[in-house]
């Protein structure tokens, strides 16, 4: 199946809605209140019903999550060794390095992003036909970035579909249009070339910290959503 950014923006909204009425309650209605992050634990356990879990998943640490949506095996290799790890239907499993990391860490980020991806699989499955499900039998996640001019195969497609639709669920838009509001009065931010200004900077370490994400993640959300272009030096 591949979805539109578009569809996947509407997707993430309607879910991360529904949830945060659920989670939040009143506070979500309150015109004055702060910016609401996603608590990601919350809604792969108790919103999206996934059991979540951890282990060893590569021996270099190249993947950090992998989900699946009917009984299967994943086979990982270890000193020359095959190790299988048996997965049960909606479970997603997160590479032992998560399990202890401090919150707010550069590895507690990245985990929050991980478990963000594998919920997307889990919900791009659902939203796929009798057809396409049949054809799924096990899939997991390396954390991958995709460029739509890369997109060649499906698995392509899947892995970038779930970092975007894993980023807006992470990082919802009508959350980020209250905090850029609040940290610029929703002017967006502007830096020259490929760089970044100590300015913006300073601005983008707060935003990180309102949604426990790491400063890559947030760049490419904000250009997602308008409030950050690179404009390109001019020379004479």
């Amino acid at each position: 199946m591949i979805v539109s950014r578009l569809d996947l923006e509407a997707v993430a909204a309607a879910i991360t809605k529904d949830f945060f009425q659920v989670y939040y309650g009143d506070e979500v209605e309150n015109p004055n209140r702060f910016v609401l992050a996603t608590p990601m634990n919350a809604l792969a356990k108790d919103y999206l019903g996934l059991k979540v879990s951890y282990a060893p998943l590569s021996p270099d640490g190249s993947i950090c999550g992998l989900t699946s949506y009917s009984d299967t095996s994943y086979t990982i290799r270890i000193d020359q060794q095959p190790y299988a790890i048996q997965l049960k239907r909606n479970q997603v499993i997160l590479d032992m390095s998560f399990r202890n990391c401090e919150r707010n860490s550069g590895l507690f980020k990245r985990r929050r992003f991980t478990l963000a991806h594998e919920c997307a699989h889990q919900i791009l499955f659902q939203l796929a036909s009798d057809k396409e499900k049949e054809m799924c039998t096990n899939a997991y996640s390396a954390r991958s970035s995709y460029l739509p001019y890369e997109l060649k195969t499906r698995e392509d497609w899947n892995e970038w579909q779930a970092n975007v639709l894993g980023a807006a669920i992470l990082l919802p838009k009508i959350e980020v249009d209250r905090a850029m509001y609040f940290l610029t009065e929703s002017k967006p931010l502007s830096s020259s070339a490929d760089s970044i200004s100590c300015q913006d900077k300073a601005t983008l370490s707060v935003f990180c910290g309102m949604f426990c994400v790491s400063m890559s993640t947030a760049v490419r959300r904000l250009v997602e959503l308008g409030y950050m272009k690179f404009r390109k030096e001019v020379t004479t």
